[in-house]
């Protein structure tokens, strides 16, 4: 497995297991209650901040454990990296504008907050499987 896969596989499950907690932390706070009431501000900044600690933390061990190629990208590493990145940047433009919307709306800022996450996630998540799949059925030239 290449250098490069190993990394969007790291971003998988951080984002998953960040969000997942989230979620978790978030409906069990519900109990009942309306959603938009939940206190969920705490909680979003730590899954975000717990996502990206675990996630330097898992790149620098999976450097230290397979030095071959961490520090090297060729062209088709560039591409597929390039790749990913235009799949995840449509996700999150699809996020900046339900935010927009929801704000418009003058919807409960829960919401708000909720879908430029939930944005960052599918960006992240989606950008990631892209490049997986690139990495092992390979890119298409252009």
């Amino acid at each position: 497995m290449a250098f490069e896969e190993r990394r969007a596989w790291i971003m998988v499950v951080t984002t998953t297991c960040a969000y997942g907690v989230y979620l978790a932390v978030v409906l069990g706070h519900a109990g009942g209650a309306p959603l938009a009431r939940v206190p969920y501000a705490a909680a979003l900044l730590l899954s975000v901040g717990a996502a990206i600690a675990a996630s330097v933390a898992l790149h620098i061990a999976a450097a230290a454990i397979w030095p071959e190629g961490a520090g090297r990208k060729d062209q088709r590493d560039r591409e597929i990296d390039r790749f990913g990145e235009y799949v995840g940047r449509a996700f999150l433009v699809l996020g900046g504008v339900a935010a927009l919307v929801l704000s418009m709306a003058e919807v409960a800022p829960f919401w708000v907050a909720n879908a430029v996450y939930l944005a960052f996630v599918l960006s992240a998540l989606l950008g990631s499987a892209a490049r997986i799949a690139a990495h092992r059925r390979g890119s298409a030239p252009w």
